[in-house]
């Protein structure tokens, strides 16, 4: 084993170990590349063509819908154990990305090529529940988006907003400027201050210019 594939092993067995079999896990190290991402850096971007899979090692990434005017929203955040089951199943038809994935803190991910991760679907029970669940969990924040979209206000989307933030990075501190706030919620940064301020008054927020202190997730 060179030094490359023992590094990943000792991530991969950090959380997959005790989902994939071992001979999946095998396979993963033999095909599957590390690399990392710096905060703000692009994953996967619109048009893009889908090569490879991420399974996230560590850190958080936002999956972000952009509109022909080219307004943006953000959909759900992916963490450490997650993949996109959006890229996979634009990956298996060999369609370009119709999401963009940003980096939300610094992030590690093993790659794996298309022509891997159709064959296993077959061959392997656990990557079959393991993309099965995947996609059910993100299919269910899509919904969950759209939910917010059509019945919250806009006070009720910032706080689920910033839970959902503070889960995915294990903190309750996050450093984030109101404009970068509003630009995820398609909004404008006069209503995000406005309504930080509500919520910093209930004492459910500490908010600065560029730091948001989550009371309540």
């Amino acid at each position: 084993m060179n030094a490359q594939e023992a590094l990943l092993r000792e991530k991969l067995d950090d959380y997959y170990t005790g989902i994939f079999e071992s001979e999946l896990v095998d396979q993963i190290l033999k095909v599957g590349f590390l690399d990392k991402y710096k905060q703000g850096e692009i994953l996967i971007d619109i048009g893009e063509n889908m090569t490879h899979i991420p399974l996230i090692l560590s850190g958080s990434v936002k999956i972000i819908r952009q509109e022909k005017e080219g307004d943006e929203l953000v959909l759900y955040f992916l963490e450490k154990g997650d993949t996109c089951a959006i890229s996979f199943i634009n990956c298996i038809n060999r369609k370009q990305s119709i999401f963009r994935a940003v980096v939300d803190s610094n992030a590690e991910a093993i790659f794996l090529p298309v022509e891997h991760i159709d064959e296993w679907l077959a061959k392997y029970q656990s990557w079959r529940h393991f993309i099965i669940d995947s996609y059910h969990f993100r299919l269910i924040e899509m919904v969950e988006s759209i939910d917010g979209l059509a019945f919250m206000n806009m006070n009720q989307r910032l706080m689920k907003y910033l839970g959902d933030k503070a889960k995915v990075q294990n903190k309750q501190d996050l450093e984030i400027t109101h404009q970068e706030i509003a630009d995820d919620l398609n909004t404008s940064r006069v209503v995000v201050t406005r309504l930080l301020k509500q919520l910093h008054n209930d004492g459910k927020v500490y908010s600065t210019r560029s730091r948001v202190r989550v009371n309540e997730f």
